[in-house]
């Protein structure tokens, strides 16, 4: 288990919906406070409530009654007392209410911290249409800001400018139909610097509603690059005219990483673990976020609660093992499809613009080679190409493996291409001569001869056929440098250069599963359960293969992700490792992760100038290598504070 500082970017958030009783505050009050304590049990560090949900949301002209708005305020103070209990005393605690300022009523959301109200936000936007009709009640919050009233006893901001800094995050609320209007509340207080939304909300059940929310907040989310907790009014509430069947969601820059089950009696309860690097990371990345800030940016006043962070438990959020190649079939396949289609679209162009129908291709029978084959099938059906105008040339050389060999002829076979197989060994052989290079030498010379010789076979051929060169090589092993420069790591377009190695097998197995001929099938899939290799040293047995990649740079899982979470999210070796070990948790230790973590640091930044002049090739998941894309950085860029922290792991 990572500890503790690893993990300080994660902020335990929850989005509770009790079941409550019209107008029966005590009842509610109690329900609510139960929920606190079960929220406080595994260190919530932030929870929200629905809209009025001290008294519910369907009250109707209830709301005029004086007991009514005088027992609300009493039992916010009932609220505040258990909050200053050692459990919830460092949680933000927002709930709905009717709140009366000068004897105008105010739809809220009341925030409590350590027994103090610390601020209260009035709704903005008050529906008053179809069912609802809002301003029968409450007054729309315009113009209130920088405002301090008197509520039970004590000082307290109210307004609409106000922004939370609670346990290191910087938290604003909004309150139902705030969020469907043109312009929310929300989208102004992220730009000044809000990182959480919280949504107090009593949206009803209409078919066809729900998915449509859902995406709205997601949406929001995602413009607002921030979190978003939202929860609406559930059971309990009147069905005399609507039904409330409550939503307790919470995403994260887009992401729904919590979302509770539909039409439940039952009280609704989802947590989350809100990693803020992960949104203060894209606010720093999108430049055009701190242009936006700077053309619309509000004045908000910060108020900052008396709590400390929540002791960390156990990460409550899945960590990814495999971050590029999602777990479920159907969104993996969906994903393989849209990656294809990329790829496609990117080699049809280039052979549009080069006016060129012919492809060369070096096939190994090897994962790299095979997706580039099947892409460049893809092209020449779309653009009604003959597909022996795909050329692929098997090369075998001293390492060459039977199974390999074999499946790179069944392929081309099946795949009805032109095939075919040039030896390297005695143009190698010479080139040893001619540089005076011993021949059982098994070095990197040795290596790199011939990939060396085998891009001159296909940049020359593909001359000679007035054709284009595909690359093979893939994202994973350009961050690795794991290609021998100006060998395979040159071609005249790079079609793989954007997609990772578990992507890559994913890939091959989906078009496996995909197509009608058996013997093509199988072949792919024994290509997918190879070994990978780079098949350049002599083997000892026929049986066995000596030269295993990820023996030598370590497991391509394990890169790929250090790859998404170096690269998407920028997060520093100490974090990685973190995550690592929870995403890893019993297929590698700790000090297996960190190993080659090390090496993947060393490895990324010594091989840039291998990328600094990588060839084109198109983007088809959130992170790119190439010089001219997204990633931009000095050859002799030096690895020493990653390295650094890697060693105090």
């Amino acid at each position: 288990m990572a500890s503790n500082i690893d993990l300080i970017s994660y902020i335990r958030v929850a989005s509770a919906c009790p079941a409550i009783k019209v107008a029966d505050i005590n009842y509610n009050i109690n329900e609510i406070i139960s929920t606190i304590d079960r929220a406080a049990e595994v260190g919530t560090e932030i929870i929200v409530f629905p809209e009025l949900s001290i008294t519910g949301y369907t009250c109707g002209d209830l709301f005029r009654q004086r007991i009514l708005i005088n027992t609300v305020n009493t039992a916010i103070d009932k609220i505040c007392e258990y909050s200053a209990k050692n459990k919830a005393k460092n949680m933000l605690i927002v709930v709905g209410a009717p709140i009366e300022v000068n004897a105008t009523l105010y739809n809220c959301g009341v925030a409590i911290v350590n027994g103090k109200v610390v601020c209260i936000v009035p709704k903005l936007y008050l529906p008053n249409y179809n069912e609802f009709y809002e301003r029968r009640w409450f007054a729309p919050a315009m113009g209130i800001k920088n405002q301090t009233i008197r509520f039970n006893g004590e000082d307290v901001r109210f307004g609409t400018d106000i922004i939370i800094s609670h346990n290191g995050a910087l938290i604003s609320i909004e309150l139902c139909e705030d969020l469907w209007t043109a312009i929310p509340p929300s989208c102004h207080s992220a730009l000044a610097g809000a990182e959480i939304i919280c949504n107090l909300s009593a949206t009803d059940e209409v078919y066809g509603k729900h998915r449509g929310l859902v995406k709205m907040i997601e949406q929001q989310s995602s413009r607002c690059k921030a979190a978003y907790i939202y929860s609406s009014a559930g059971y309990g509430e009147s069905t005399s005219d609507m039904v409330h069947s409550g939503n307790a969601i919470i995403v994260e820059n887009g992401t729904t990483l919590a979302k509770s089950p539909r039409f439940t009696a039952d009280e609704l309860f989802e947590m989350a673990d809100i990693d803020l690097d992960i949104i203060r990371g894209e606010r720093m990345l999108t430049s055009s976020w701190a242009d936006c800030a700077s053309d619309h940016r509000k004045d908000f006043e910060v108020v900052t609660t008396n709590s400390n962070p929540t002791e960390k438990m156990e990460l409550m959020r899945k960590i990814d093992a495999h971050p590029f190649v999602p777990a479920d079939k159907q969104e993996r396949d969906h994903c393989c499809d849209e990656v294809l289609q990329i790829q496609t679209l990117g080699l049809m162009r280039r052979l549009q613009i080069t006016r060129s129908s012919t492809l060369v291709v070096g096939i190994s029978g090897g994962l790299d080679s095979t997706l580039a084959l099947l892409v460049a099938v893809r092209v020449f059906d779309r653009l009604g190409l003959d597909r022996k105008g795909i050329i692929g040339i098997t090369m075998p050389g001293f390492g060459t493996s039977v199974r390999t060999r074999s499946n790179a002829h069944i392929i081309m076979e099946q795949l009805g291409i032109t095939t075919l197989e040039i030896h390297i060994g005695k143009a190698v052989e010479q080139h040893f001569n001619d540089i005076d290079h011993p021949a059982d030498r098994h070095d990197i010379t040795y290596e790199n001869s011939q990939a060396r010789e085998r891009t001159q076979i296909l940049m020359d051929y593909a001359n000679k056929v007035n054709g284009l060169v595909l690359g093979t090589g893939d994202l994973s092993e350009l961050a690795l440098g794991w290609c021998t420069y100006n060998g395979d790591h040159m071609s005249m377009y790079a079609i793989n250069a954007g997609v990772p190695k578990t992507l890559v097998k994913a890939l091959v197995a989906y078009e496996a599963q995909h197509t009608d001929d058996a013997t093509l099938s199988a072949s792919l899939m024994d290509i997918v359960d190879t070994p990978i290799s780079p098949e350049l040293v002599p083997s000892q047995s026929d049986q066995r293969l000596d030269q295993v990649t990820e023996d030598i740079v370590g497991p391509y899982e394990l890169h790929d992700f250090f790859i998404y979470n170096t690269l998407r999210y920028a997060f520093r070796p100490a974090k990685v490792y973190a995550l690592a070990q929870i995403a890893f948790e019993g297929s590698y230790d700790s000090e297996t992760i960190k190993r080659w973590l090390k090496i993947f640091y060393r490895r990324f930044f010594t091989q840039q100038f291998k990328r600094s002049c990588m060839p084109d090739g198109p983007k088809v998941v959130p992170v790119s290598l190439s010089p001219r894309a997204d990633w931009r950085m000095p050859s002799d860029a030096s690895a020493k504070l990653w390295l650094d922290e890697c060693e105090t792991l």
